[in-house]
């Protein structure tokens, strides 16, 4: 047995003592107690390469809805459940009122780490992530590969606040006396990235909860319901790291929810159940034995899901590209967050809408309002003016980007063979095609080194930003291809 997996055999042992179990409900109690492994009835951890890296997958064939994991009130981490097990955090953290929920479960998280083994978490805290790669965590270089304003305002938006938070909370770390290195900007950055990518909601605290095993759930867009998980792993792309293990985000999740019954209602994801004081996590749909089980929690786009989780998917039915209009345009009807062309290059209903009416004559436009409102064609010639004018947009959004479709399919490739040590031959090449990008990448990382059979090796510095790296020219490469399909 590696190092690995008996780390992980001794947290599911201890997430059993603390009452975690898949075992269906007509499961006795007793029963449960007598096994080593909270896991086994429903589901079991496993390694999904293509498809989020670690996670749960079906131990037997499960049904839509069944209920397939439960997590007991007494397990899960809060802001709350820590400062009860140490009272100079509990008087700490009154003495600053002005903090946020989640500055203090993030200072909380560094305190708790500081005890080490002495942690009563300490089995769940082995298994966090140690890194992520989430919008804070870019460096300048890394932003500006995004290419895209609006994602490069994001990213610097993410680091702005990542250092505001930081600096906010220093004196209460520091009256905490954390070790120094617990004090720097990376440890911060560390804990309240795993603040978001990986508490669940609860009622009674908007920081939400870490959940040990239930924060195990790889990440399925809600729209993906239909297809199988075939399909869905060849759509998912991932940060290579541990950390992009999709894990289930903070407080602000929007869980699915079916009716059951008649006009009974239930999240059939995940949810914390007041009756039976525990988090309940169901099968989203039916799974097959063997098959990865996923966790629908919430619509985001690519560039949310990078700023918030530190991973993108390849085909994300929920990705929205903003495109900025003529003021003369009259959008003044529909929100701003409802004008965008989807995921398949169509425009959404909002915009479709305002473009109908904007080409038609402004003595038309009275007459056919009803009909463009309400999504209707108004004629052959409006529509093709609209896709016309649309298209134009498009390919002038795209032709103001840094770099082409093609450039960016190759620095790709560049980038996964510079993470497999390339020869000195193979890396000038390299330089040649894409040499401002490439350089820039050198310079901000410092690492030029080949050793002494001619193989390049990246410093652990460059191992990190590339990671970064190949995720922002991911992320505008989808971008671009959203933006020319055909509409």
């Amino acid at each position: 047995m590696g190092e690995e997996e008996e780390s992980v055999g001794k947290f599911l042992k201890w997430a059993t003592k603390l009452g975690i179990t898949d075992a269906p409900l007509d499961t006795l109690d007793s029963e449960i107690q007598t096994v080593s492994s909270c896991l086994g009835k429903s589901l079991f951890v496993s390694e999904f390469p293509d498809a989020g890296g670690r996670g749960l997958g079906a131990t037997r064939d499960l049904r839509k809805h069944e209920l397939i994991l439960r997590v007991p009130k007494s397990a899960l981490m809060t802001s709350e459940t820590l400062m009860l097990k140490d009272r100079k955090l509990s008087l700490s953290i009154k003495r600053y009122p002005h903090l946020s929920s989640t500055q203090i479960l993030s200072v909380c998280l560094l305190a708790e780490m500081s005890k080490a083994k002495g942690s009563w978490w300490y089995p769940y805290l082995k298994q966090l992530p140690r890194q992520y790669e989430t919008l804070s965590t870019f460096s300048h270089f890394e932003i500006q590969a995004l290419q895209v304003d609006d994602a490069i305002w994001a990213a610097e938006r993410a680091v702005s606040k990542a250092e505001m938070e930081w600096n906010e909370a220093i004196p209460l770390m520091r009256e905490l006396e954390l070790r120094p290195q617990l004090l720097t900007f990376k440890s911060w950055l560390w804990s309240s990235e795993t603040v978001s990518s990986r508490t669940l909601h609860i009622p009674w605290d908007s920081a939400g909860c870490f959940c040990p095993v239930g924060d195990l759930f790889n990440y399925a867009a809600p729209g993906m319901e239909s297809y199988s998980s075939e399909e869905i792993a060849s759509w998912t792309q991932t940060s290579t790291s541990d950390s992009s293990s999709l894990e289930k985000s903070a407080s602000d999740e929007e869980l699915e929810v079916e009716h059951i019954d008649g006009d009974s209602l239930r999240l059939t994801d995940a949810g914390y159940e007041e009756q039976v004081e525990a988090y309940c996590f169901y099968a989203r749909r039916r799974y097959r034995k063997g098959e990865q089980v996923l966790l629908g929690y919430g619509t985001y786009t690519n560039l949310e899901l990078l700023e918030h989780y530190g991973f993108l998917l390849n085909a994300n039915p929920n990705e929205k590209v903003f495109i900025q209009m003529e003021q003369n345009i009259n959008f003044n009807s529909w929100p701003k967050d409802s004008i965008y062309i989807q995921h398949d290059g169509k425009p959404s209903f909002a915009l479709l809408s305002a473009l109908r009416l904007w080409v038609t004559p402004p003595n038309d436009r009275k007459s056919v309002g009803h009909l463009a409102y309400s999504g209707k064609q108004l004629s052959a010639k409006n529509e093709i003016s609209v896709m016309k004018w649309l298209r134009k947009k498009c390919e002038a959004l795209l032709e103001k980007l840094p770099s082409s479709i093609e450039t960016d399919g190759l620095l790709l490739t560049f980038i996964e063979k510079m993470q497999n040590h390339p020869s000195i031959q193979e890396v000038k090449k390299m330089i040649s095609a894409c040499e401002v990008e490439i350089g820039n990448f050198f310079e901000s990382t410092n690492s030029q080194t080949f050793d002494e059979v001619g193989k390049f090796h990246l410093s652990s510095k460059a191992r990190g930003s590339i990671e970064r790296w190949k995720l922002a020219v991911q992320w505008r490469l989808r971008t671009k291809l959203h933006v020319a399909l055909p509409h």
